[in-house]
C-alpha cells in the first residue's frame, strides 16, 4: 500500500459517496507538520494512547509494521518527544509505512532523511519519560475525527484522510 502514489485531495474527490473523514486543525492553531522523507504515506491504523511515555510506541514500531500507520495520541503534550531518530529506524527496519504524533518528535534531521512518513505537531529535543504506560488498540479522538484500529489512514502535505476501507486496493 506504501508505494502507490495518491494524493489526499483526489481521494476526496474520487469517493464521495463514502464517508471519508479529515483531519482538522486544532483551535489554538496547531496542525501536523511532516518530518519524514516519505511526504505521502497511508496503511492500516494501529493506534496507542500514551501521554509523556513512548514505551509502547518503541515496542509497536519494534513488530512488523508492513502495510501499517502508527497513529499515537501523545494529548498533544508540548513538553516531550515520543519519537526520536533511533524509535523511528527501527520503525523503518520493521517495515512501517509511517507515524502520525498528536504531540511531539525529536532528531528532525534524522528523521528526514528515513523512508518513514512522519507527521507530528512540533519538534522538541526532550526525551520521553519510559514507564511502560500506554493504550493499545483503542478509538483516539483528536484532530476532530476518530482513529480507529483496522481502518485506513493517507496522510500527505495537503492533510490527513480517514477511511473505513482501503482507497488503494488493485
Amino acid at each position: 500500500m506504501s508505494t502507490t502514489a495518491f494524493v489526499t485531495c483526489d481521494l476526496l474527490d474520487d469517493h464521495p459517496d463514502l464517508a471519508l473523514q479529515v483531519v482538522t486543525p486544532c483551535l489554538d492553531g496547531k496542525f501536523f507538520k511532516s518530518y519524514g522523507a516519505r511526504k505521502s504515506f497511508a496503511g492500516q491504523i494501529v493506534t496507542v494512547k500514551c501521554f509523556e511515555d513512548n514505551s509502547r510506541v518503541k515496542e509497536l514500531l519494534a513488530t512488523d509494521g508492513t502495510g501499517k500507520v502508527l497513529v499515537v495520541d501523545g494529548g498533544a503534550s508540548m513538553r516531550c518527544a515520543l519519537m526520536g531518530d533511533m524509535i523511528a529506524e527501527s520503525a523503518v527496519k520493521n517495515h512501517w509505512n509511517g507515524v502520525i504524533i498528536y504531540g511531539c518528535v525529536r532528531d528532525v534531521d534524522a528523521i528526514a532523511e528515513l523512508d518513514l512518513g512522519v507527521h507530528a505537531l512540533a519538534a522538541i529535543p526532550q526525551k520521553s519519560n519510559r514507564k511502560g504506560l500506554g493504550e493499545v488498540d483503542i478509538d483516539l479522538h483528536f484532530g476532530g475525527v476518530v482513529f480507529k484500529s483496522g481502518e485506513y489512514v493517507y496522510a500527505d502535505n495537503n492533510g490527513i484522510v480517514l477511511s473505513q476501507q482501503n482507497l488503494l486496493a488493485q
